[in-house]
């Protein structure tokens, strides 16, 4: 899911063009991944929270009916990723069909903080599949998401799990999730 087009994404560009970018990218990677691309509405640099987007996030994530769910950390200095993780985290914590909640990071200590995670995915065999679908997104400069320390995020987290790459999540847990165990 996208939270939004990216129409402010592009400097000296129209939102619209801009948007006709982003969007025709975030397809492009999608389909390298075989994954349906979903876009939320919201605008670039603009995006809000409040009960009408909570509940259309909560429609559009139940139309998918998930079993598991990715987004950012909410602790990060970009405010798109704010508020895609809080209206993902509304959407759970109102979500009548349950379904596992992980939080990603995205250029640790630049824009994720104090992340700490409670789970790992070996991504060793997918990661240039994972390097090619963000080679997608030309316009959101690849070479610099990488540079801003992704690489040696997943060499980091690799070496954490000890295997030679790999992503860290962060478990949501309450409401009647987590994992419970006997006294």
């Amino acid at each position: 899911m996208y939270l939004t087009r990216g129409e402010a994404g592009i400097a000296g560009k129209s939102h619209e063009l801009s948007a006709d970018i982003r969007t025709r990218e975030a397809k492009a990677a999608c389909q390298l991944l075989s994954a349906k691309p979903v876009f939320v509405g919201q605008v670039d640099g603009d995006s809000l929270i409040n009960n009408d987007w909570v509940r259309q996030m909560q429609d559009l994530i139940y139309a998918e009916h998930p079993d598991l769910v990715f987004t950012h950390w909410p602790i990060d200095s970009h405010k798109d990723h704010q508020v895609a993780s809080l209206l993902t985290m509304q959407a759970w914590t109102r979500a009548s069909e349950k379904f596992e909640l992980y939080f990603f990071e995205v250029c640790t200590g630049e824009q994720t903080m104090t992340f700490r995670p409670t789970d790992y995915v070996d991504i060793s065999a997918f990661q240039e599949l994972k390097r090619q679908a963000v080679y997608c997104h030309q316009s959101q400069d690849p070479l610099g998401i990488y540079a801003c320390g992704h690489t040696a995020m997943e060499d980091f987290r690799g070496r954490e799990l000890g295997v030679k790459a790999a992503e860290a999540f962060v478990r949501m847990n309450g409401r009647g999730q987590g994992h419970h165990f006997p006294v």
